[in-house]
């Protein structure tokens, strides 16, 4: 079972769950190991075992040098690798479990 772990300050909010995804967004990323830890624009962050995310799979499969070339779609709405072809968006992240 993979697990999503939101770190720092909760949201204070009363938005519904489509309305605060569409509000954070990605402000930079980083790997430690097979864990990936986003800073949201809210000063959160969020860290994934991709090695727990089967849809993460071709992440897990990357070297450390696809993994570090990265770049933030315009708006921070999602990640991308390009020498991957692939990427990740936030309100994906955040939706695997309730923010708190």
């Amino acid at each position: 079972m993979w697990e999503l772990q939101i770190l720092q300050k909760p949201i204070q909010t009363q938005l519904p769950m489509n309305q605060i995804d569409m509000q954070l967004h990605a402000t930079t990323a980083n790997f430690v190991g097979n864990i990936l830890y986003i800073k949201l624009s809210d000063d959160r962050e969020i860290s994934v075992l991709i090695d727990s995310v089967p849809w993460l799979d071709w992440l897990r499969k990357a070297t450390p040098e696809q993994r570090a070339n990265w770049s933030i779609e315009p708006g921070g709405f999602a990640l991308y690798w390009e020498d991957l072809d692939d990427g990740i968006e936030v309100c994906h992240l955040l939706g695997m479990q309730p923010l708190i």
